[in-house]
Order: structure tokens, then sequence, then C-alpha cells
């Protein structure tokens, strides 16, 4: 059975839409290559996205016993996480409704 670990970033303070461009620059990338890719991207979901490979770069090594220069992004996604709603106050006595959404990211790295 192949291994894998597993690192997950909750609540993240951005829209899963944004997060999800990201994610898709390292998918099915090695873990080099990914943090490089991270590194010179410049979208606000880069650096804590990085923080969770790193996370489960981290996870892989400790609790698994893999070595982390054969590993690989196996999986990367996100989920939408609740949603802050808020109001913008607008003529004539109106309210519009502002949306300000949460993700739920997760980051699976097996080894070759």
């Amino acid at each position: 059975m192949e291994k894998e670990a597993v690192a997950k970033l909750k609540y993240l303070r951005i829209s899963p839409r944004k997060v999800k461009i990201v994610l898709d620059l390292i998918r099915n990338r090695d873990v080099a290559a990914a943090r490089a890719i991270l590194a010179q991207t410049p979208k606000a979901a880069s650096g804590p996205v990085l923080k969770t490979l790193n996370s489960a770069v981290a996870n892989a090594e400790a609790n698994h016993e893999m070595d982390p220069d054969k590993l690989y992004v196996a999986e990367c996604y996100v989920c939408p996480g609740p949603i802050l709603k808020r109001i913008r106050p607008v003529s004539k006595g109106r309210a519009y409704r502002i949306n300000k959404r949460t993700s739920h990211v997760t980051i699976v790295v097996k080894e070759d």
C-alpha cells in the first residue's frame, strides 16, 4: 500500500476560486518544483499554500518515515468554508450584501 501524508488548512480568508488557481499550478509536481512555483507566484494564496505544503512534507517525514526528496503532490484541492456575511450601506437606506468567503485547503503528498 502506498503511504501518503496529509496537511489541511482550514478557514483561510481567501475565496476558494482564487486558491484553486494556485493549487492547479502545483498539482502532480514534485515537492521541490512546487515550492519553487509557489515562491515565485504573485498571488495572495501562494504563501498559505506554501506553508501547508511544508507541513505536509514535515508530516510525511516525521509520521510516515518517507524520504522528502522523493515526495510529490498527489492531491490538492480546496473546499468552501463558512461565508462571513457583511452589509454595505448604499443610497436610499438600502443595504447590499457582501460575502467574505473562506476556504479549506487540503494537500496530500505521496512517495514516488
